[in-house]
Order: structure tokens, then C-alpha cells, then sequence
């Protein structure tokens, strides 16, 4: 066991699991937040790049099942219908993936943090921006925001989910788009950080372990999202986000 997993105890391990069945139970609900689930949960005893390291198989392979759910065709209608968000989020997390070890750690933390709080603030406050259907511009921007946020912590939802409410997307569409969107980007985070060295051979055992309880969780949040109100169970997950990013902001100010 510690030749695979030389970072851990047994303990921290079993703590790992447990917040990656979490985070898929609420990536099964909403559709998002498992990278920032994790972030905020494995940085409690893990540094921010291992739980970086730690997220990227989890991710990666739960939004395909994601993005799949309705079948390849949907997923290609999908990619084709948010190309320039992809490409614009594409480069900016390879570009900034390789920024991860010139950032100081509680820089990353209290950024993100900060960012995320005030995002899910907003929502729970009721706030709806509404945009243009398409606005190339727009989805550029957005798309050069979330891929860079991504580069650097693995964490790209809050304002990928902002900017496909501000458009009215559909709930089942946007469930779709959200794991085209995520997976896709999971997919360039892995050779990013692959080639950045963050993810190697003492935390690729770490990231595998995640997978299953991930898909576990995954799952079962898929249950519970067809027996509970959706609505309330999006306040619900929506406060356990402002949890994350407010323990964010603690790990990135006080440490």
C-alpha cells in the first residue's frame, strides 16, 4: 500500500475517498463543483498541487459519462455548438497549467476561493444575468476565464454554470454541455499536467484511487436527483459550495 501511495496514511486516504463520494454526489445533482469538492476537501491535509493531481482522473472520467449520457451525437451537436468556449478555455488552461509551481499555494487558494464565494453569493441571492444567446465575444471571454481558472486548480464550473444560465440554457442540455465542456477540458488538464509534472508517479495512484468513489457518488447523485425537488437541492448544493470556497479562503489567508 504506502509503495503506492507514499504521501498518506490509511486515514488521509479514507478521508480522500469519502470527499471524492461527495463530490460526485453533487456533480450527479448539478452537473459541476466535483473539482471544487475535492480542491477543498484534499487540501485540508494535502498541498494544493497534489489535491491538483489528486482530481484529474475523477474528473476526467466522470464528465464522460457525463457528456455521453444522451449518446456521441449529442455530445458532438454540443461541442460544435460551443467551439469558441472550448477553444479559448483549451488554451488558456495549457498556458496556465504551467504556472501551477510558480504560484505560491495560498495565492491559488485565497483567489479561487474568493472567486467562488462570490459567484455562489450571487446565486443564492437570486441574481440572473441574462445574455444574448450567442455572443462570440462573450463565450470567448468566459470561456478564457474558466480554462484559466482550470489551469491552475483544476476547478472550472462557477463561471462555466454562470454564463449557460445567463444564456437560458436548458436543464437537460445544460447537464449535457456542462460534461462536453468539462470533459474536454479534464482531457487537456491531464496533458497539461502531465507535462507541467504535477501529475507523476507518486500522485497518478492517488488520482486512480478517486475514480471509483467518484463514479459511486456520481451515481448517486443521479438518485437523488430524481426523487428531491431539484430546486431546493440546488440551494442545498449551492450552500455546500459556499462552504468550499469560504474554506478556500481560509487555507489561502490564514493557511
Amino acid at each position: 500500500m504506502e509503495s503506492f501511495f507514499p504521501l498518506f496514511s490509511l486515514a488521509q486516504l479514507g478521508f480522500a475517498v469519502t470527499v471524492a463520494v461527495v463530490a460526485g454526489v453533487v456533480k450527479g445533482v448539478v452537473g459541476f463543483a466535483m473539482p471544487l469538492v475535492l480542491l477543498s476537501g484534499l487540501t485540508i491535509f494535502a498541498t494544493p498541487e497534489t489535491a491538483l493531481a489528486g482530481l484529474i482522473l475523477p474528473t476526467l472520467v466522470t464528465n464522460g459519462q457525463q457528456a455521453l449520457r444522451q449518446g456521441p451525437r449529442a455530445a458532438l451537436a454540443s461541442t460544435a455548438r460551443f467551439w469558441v468556449f472550448l477553444l479559448c478555455g483549451g488554451a488558456a488552461l495549457i498556458i496556465t497549467a504551467q504556472l501551477v509551481r510558480s504560484i505560491p499555494a495560498t495565492t491559488m487558494m485565497a483567489v479561487i476561493g474568493v472567486l467562488v464565494t462570490l459567484l455562489t453569493v450571487l446565486q443564492l441571492s437570486g441574481w440572473r444575468p441574462r445574455l444574448p444567446q450567442r455572443s462570440v465575444p462573450v463565450e470567448a471571454t468566459v470561456g478564457t476565464v474558466a480554462g484559466a481558472m482550470g489551469g491552475v486548480s483544476g476547478v472550472w464550473g462557477p463561471p462555466t454554470v454562470l454564463y449557460l444560465t445567463a444564456i437560458g440554457t436548458a436543464k437537460h442540455d445544460q447537464m449535457r454541455v456542462q460534461g462536453v465542456i468539462y470533459g474536454l477540458g479534464a482531457v487537456a488538464l491531464l496533458g497539461a499536467h502531465i507535462a507541467s509534472g504535477v501529475l507523476r508517479a507518486e500522485t497518478v495512484w492517488f488520482s486512480a484511487l478517486l475514480v471509483l468513489p467518484a463514479m459511486a457518488g456520481l451515481w448517486l447523485g443521479g438518485q437523488v436527483l430524481d426523487r428531491i425537488n431539484q430546486a431546493v437541492f440546488r440551494q442545498l448544493t449551492l450552500l455546500v459550495l459556499l462552504l468550499a470556497g469560504l474554506n478556500l479562503v481560509r487555507r489561502g489567508f490564514f493557511g
